[in-house]
Formats: C-alpha cells, structure tokens, sequence
C-alpha cells in the first residue's frame, strides 16, 4: 500500500498526459482498495474525490475514460457528478456506467431517456431491475428501438398496463412481437391480440404456451378479417385487434404521412417494406397506391385474391426489388388473413410476374387484371 502511495504521489508530481491518465486510474484503484465505505462517502471525501477526478477526467484519452468507467461502474463511493459525466459520454464509455451504476437513481435514468442519444436510451432499457416510472418514459417516448430492447429485458418486471402498452405498439413495431410472446407476464387475452399480428412460428409458440386452438382460432381471425372488409364491426375475441382503413382518423393521419413523404422526396419502393415490418398494412396500401397511382381500392383487391401475381405486378411496377417480394408477401399475408392465397405455384406465378419487361408494362397488366369488368 505504502509503494502504491508512493507511485501516486510520484504521478501526481509529475505534468505529461501519459502520467496524468495513469494517475487518474491509480486513484481509482485506490480508492477501490479503501478500507471503509464510510470513509469513502463521507462528504468532504466525496468533494476532494470529485475535484480530483473531474479535473483529470476532462484530459483523459478515450480510451482511459472507458477503462474508468468499467472500474467505477460498480461501486456506490464514486462522485455522482463524474458518473452522471460518463453516462452522457460516448456509448463506449457510457455502457457499463449506465447498465449497473448503483448511483443513477431514477431522475438520473429518466434524464437520459429524455436527453440522450437513441444509443444511450436503448442501454437504459436494457438496465437490470427497472421501475415503474422508468418503463412508463420508455412507453411515453415510445422509441421502436428503446421499446423493444426493454421488452426483452427479462431481468425487469413489466405490469399488466405496460405489457398492454407494448402490445398494442407491437401493431407498427415489427420488433416487438416476438419478445412479447416470451415475456412471463404476458397474459392469454394479450397473447390473442398478438396472434393477428405475428408470422406463422410465432403463432404456433403462442397456442402452445397457452394450449390454443390453432385451427379454431384461425377459422375464427379469417371470419373477422372478412368481416373488417366487409365494413362490419367484428364482435369476435379479435374485433379490437383488427385495424383497418375505414378508421377515419387513422387513415387521414396516414395519407398525411405520405403526402409529407412524396413531398420530401422519400417515399421509395423500399418504404412498403418498413410499413409492414411495422404492422401497418393500410399504410403499405396507401403508400403502394401512390407509388403506382393505383386506385387503393384495386391494390386492396389483390391483397384479398386467390392470384398473388397481382400483388406482384403492382410491386414490379413501382420498381420494387424481385428478391425482396416474398418477404412482402408473407408480412402481407401475416397481417391479411392468409391473404392473397394461391399456395406454392401462386408464389411461382408471382415471382414470374416480375419480367423480365419495363415497370410501365407490369403497371398496364396490373391496372388490366384488377379492373371492374366491362371497363
């Protein structure tokens, strides 16, 4: 200890970078080796500590700050002022502080949701042992990618009106469907709401975990699915899951979206992929319709065909990516009902659908399969 000291004060002494960054985690390994906490946490302690740091913190390298942060993450004496400084610094050096720093309370957690990069946000939802008020700012940023990774954080425990919340963003958050369906406190009514919304494999975890009817609950979404287009109101177990565009408000909400979109130049054919990863099967209708002025109602009724060579036609004339269809194709049909049908050889059709010939031709054979008769 008495050879430690010495080399402390000898670093201390002396005014070149390499011996202040040395003399900065000499300090911290120290103050590690103390004896007593109470010592540590004593105020005037905690000033001189704070002074100390703080000014050699500010010429540290990255490097140092990120070794710092790793050596102060875990223990309770550190200055808060200094952890709260390495929480804002890069994602680097701000990981281990923000993942177990006994020291950020909730009010400091809370600001770095609201002040910090998405990076920062998401490694806050990954944090052990989360509370209450914490979750409930996740929610109420509603970030897709600070949302998800706290539905996967299995260390922290959601209520029911936050499961409930999660749910219902997994509507438009792709990601989010299949951490939920793994949580321990997801309960079988919100199970049911994730069903109309999942892909194949997660539906069959569902009705496992929960010893479900598949077939039963599958006749029962395809009736409300006709239903939903059918303009009726569904009464079924799935009526409040089932989203379509006759809702006024939501479809006005999207058309605005899109209008701001084709304004700024950023409505592309790779946008009806993100529209469905994210649940939103009208506004992959709107955006799809627009892309190849469509009549939406035209694009609706080849998502509800037995043919998804139309669907695939309207895709190949806005220029949409032939690799990329059968994913669109499955999300469709994931968010659809099933639908279009066709089985394997309407998939081989569809794929055929894509040329090779202009974009203007597949958009002719579109509008001509999909219009009224006698027109």
């Amino acid at each position: 200890m008495v050879a430690r000291t010495e080399e402390i004060l000898s670093l201390a002494r002396s005014r070149t970078p390499g011996d202040r960054e040395r003399l900065l985690l000499a300090v911290a390994d120290l103050c590690g080796a103390a004896d007593s906490v109470e010592i540590m946490s004593a105020p005037a302690v905690q000033d001189l500590l704070n002074s100390i740091f703080m000014s050699l913190v500010v010429e540290a390298e990255r490097d140092i700050r990120r070794r710092l942060a790793e050596k102060l993450a875990p223990v309770d004496w550190a200055p808060i002022a200094l952890i709260n400084v390495l929480a804002l610094d890069d994602i680097e050096i701000a990981r281990p502080i923000i993942a177990s720093s006994p020291l950020l309370d909730d009010h400091e957690l809370i600001r770095l949701l609201i002040e910090a990069t998405v990076e920062h946000q998401i490694e806050v939802a990954r944090r052990p042992g989360l509370t209450s008020p914490v979750v409930s700012e996740i929610l109420k940023q509603g970030e897709p990618a600070v949302m998800t990774a706290l539905a996967g954080n299995v260390q922290t425990h959601l209520s029911a009106e936050h499961v409930g919340e999660l749910v219902t963003a997994a509507r438009r958050v792709a990601a989010l469907r299949s951490p939920l369906v793994r949580r321990p406190e997801l309960t079988e009514d919100l199970a049911l709401q994730l069903y109309v919304w999942v892909g194949q494999a997660l539906r069959q975890a569902i009705a496992s975990r929960f010893r479900l009817d598949t077939e039963a609950l599958d006749s029962t979404l395809g009736a409300a699915v006709a239903e939903a287009h059918a303009g009726h109101k569904g009464t079924g177990r799935f009526a409040d899951a089932i989203v379509w565009q006759q809702d006024g408000e939501r479809e006005e909400m999207e058309q605005r979206l899109i209008a701001k979109l084709v304004g700024a130049g950023q409505l592309r054919p790779g946008y009806l992929l993100r529209a469905l990863q994210e649940g939103r099967l009208s506004l992959f209708v709107g955006a799809l319709a627009t892309l190849g002025d469509f009549p939406e109602a035209m694009v609706r009724k080849a998502m509800d065909s037995e043919q998804p060579e139309h669907l695939a036609l309207a895709c190949a004339a806005v220029n949409f990516d032939r690799s990329a269809f059968p994913t669109i194709l499955e999300l469709v049909r994931n968010l659809n009902g099933g639908k279009p049908g066709g089985g394997a050889e309407g998939d081989r059709r569809a794929m055929a659908a894509f040329g090779p010939f202009a974009p203007d031709l597949a958009a002719r054979a579109f509008r001509s399969a999909l219009a009224p008769r006698g027109t």
